[in-house]
């Protein structure tokens, strides 16, 4: 998608509502997070009802956020090999129905906390089984340089909810029960399906066959695995969705046992909680403008711990909501910042995948988090699990002294597209293979130190893009020879290779072509690996070096 709107405009924390989809989409998201937070305040005071500990309570948080661990990276593969309108589609009706069951076994007095558990955990399989497309496809939405800003209005769409759905819950709740809350929960979810329904973006036609969801989701483990920044992301934010998850896991009791409240009062607390979130989201745009990245997830660290304590410490529900509005500004800066992270570095084919990983690893990390927690909370109260994890996060803080956070860069990480599939000798089928490929270079003897700094990052953007046993060799009787080698399983997955180079990745081969030397660009063979039997050959037809 090109952008041709001014600078100003792009960098604008509004810039996205002028793209009518992403309007739609955005609306009818707020009413769907609002039935959900409004079905989360109705399970999460359901539970304080009928469980008989506190770690059931603490379950309710892990139950919503373990089947994103637990499917992302499936769901992720299944966002980046099929048409992602559809996927939400499918999500959202499912969801849907789970919910309209809910409701019907709540009215009929037939829950018990691990059927209740195992509703919550259904309905968000359905979340996760819709996240990876709806963040991917915010990029079909708007512009490239407008996507931070469309993650900073989702965030705060749903915060904007999250600031009076608990309360309107609460209010649900005490006048007319659970029930009531998840009905209304099962009537959110109609308008984005409608929306969904009518969306037709543009999408580009792959003339490839698709992927395996095995194979996909190898590729995108693979890519991540030859991301060195990425894996900074995941850490991180797996160590903030483990200490901070706390606060959220453990607010139910909070509000039961140490403010001594009502579903009301736990209703006000998220929605103070809320509220702090918006203001995170309104002023994470400038922030990241004024501030380095690895100084805003510190600060989120820090004053989620200030949060965390507070909560611990405080016996009046306007204290612990003043604290809230904290910790909701750092959850979203933290977590947004995460999130543009990971979708700037990283292109568009796997890029559903990628942030299937990075779900994992945040979700996975509030799930357990939300467990031992409870384990402690159960043991101890909730009070001294609170102070735990309070000092939890600023260990977690203290990580980015090993592990800093890359600055934020923008890359062009559209398709290349200069890659022409060559004229074969042979007839290839697209599983024939496996392929070798071969590219000889000729470098001069005071070149050769530059030369093996650039492959290494080659080599690296090689295998990250699907390459085999990529490997680079000198020519024992003419030094100056160097011969760059991978394999691909197949012929398509050759071509799918060479389709994955980006303009960011093409400076690396514009750089490595200036430092060879010969009179003829650089040469490349293509083979077919062949069984040494009678009557087998072995292809070598010539081309130009990929891009």
């Amino acid at each position: 998608m090109n952008d041709d709107t001014p600078e100003s405009e792009s960098a604008s924390a509004l810039a996205p509502f002028r793209h009518g989809i992403f309007r739609a989409v955005w609306s009818a998201s707020l009413v769907s997070n609002f039935g959900g937070l409004i079905q989360g305040v109705g399970a999460a005071w359901m539970m304080t009802t009928i469980a008989t500990s506190s770690y059931q309570v603490a379950l309710v948080q892990a139950s919503t956020t373990l089947p994103i661990m637990l499917f992302a990276l499936l769901a992720g593969a299944i966002a980046d090999s099929f048409n992602r309108r559809k996927i939400m589609l499918i999500a959202q009706i499912f969801m849907l129905v789970v919910s309209a069951l809910l409701t019907v076994f709540t009215y009929l007095d037939l829950m018990t906390p691990w059927t209740l558990l195992a509703f919550t955990f259904l309905i968000d399989s359905g979340t996760a089984l819709n996240s990876p497309s709806w963040q991917a496809s915010v990029g079909d939405m708007v512009p490239r340089t407008k996507v931070p800003a469309a993650i900073a209005l989702n965030s705060m769409g749903f915060n904007l909810t999250r600031s009076v759905g608990p309360a309107i819950g609460g209010i649900i709740v005490a006048a007319a029960g659970a029930a009531a809350a998840f009905a209304v929960n099962t009537l959110s979810y109609v308008g984005l399906i409608v929306v969904l329904a009518r969306w037709r973006p543009e999408l580009p036609a792959s003339t490839l066959p698709r992927e395996t969801l095995g194979a996909a989701m190898g590729a995108g483990l693979r890519y991540v695995a030859m991301s060195p920044n990425i894996g900074k992301v995941l850490v991180r934010s797996s160590a903030f969705g483990f200490s901070a998850g706390a606060v959220l896991a453990l607010l139910p009791l909070v509000a039961r046992d140490v403010v001594k409240g009502d579903a009301l009062s736990y209703g006000i607390m998220l929605g103070a909680f809320g509220i702090g979130a918006v203001g995170g989201a309104l002023t994470s745009v400038r922030l990241r403008q004024l501030l380095s990245s690895e100084t805003m997830v510190r600060m989120a660290f820090a004053g989620f711990a200030v949060c965390a304590f507070n909560a611990a410490v405080s016996n009046h529900a306007w204290q612990t909501s003043l604290g809230l509005l904290v910790g909701g500004a750092c959850w979203v800066m933290a977590l947004s910042h995460f999130n543009v992270t990971v979708q700037m570095s990283t292109p568009r084919w796997v890029v559903g995948r990628v942030l299937s990983v990075y779900q994992t690893a945040t979700f996975g990390g509030i799930a357990l988090g939300s467990w031992v927690w409870g384990v402690v909370a159960d043991a101890h109260g909730a009070e001294a699990a609170l102070m735990a994890a309070s000092v939890a996060m600023l260990a977690g803080g203290a990580i980015g002294l090993l592990l800093p956070l890359p600055q934020q860069a923008v890359l062009n990480l559209d398709p290349l597209n200069r890659f022409q599939e060559p004229h074969l000798a042979l007839d290839l089928k697209p599983r024939s293979g496996p392929i070798a490929i071969m590219i000889e270079y000729v470098i001069r003897n005071e070149d050769v130190p530059e030369f093996l700094a650039t492959m290494a990052e080659r080599g690296r953007v090689r295998r990250r893009d699907g390459a085999r046993n990529w490997t680079l060799a000198r020519d024992l009787e003419n030094p100056s020879i160097w011969i760059e080698h991978y394999h691909t399983p197949t012929w398509v997955e050759y071509i799918r290779h060479n389709r994955r180079a980006t303009y960011a990745d093409a400076v690396i081969g514009e750089r490595i072509r200036a430092l060879h030397s010969g009179n003829e660009p650089p040469r490349v063979r293509r083979m077919i690996e062949r069984p040494t039997t009678a009557g087998t050959a072995l292809v070598m037809p010539k081309g130009p070096i990929e891009h």
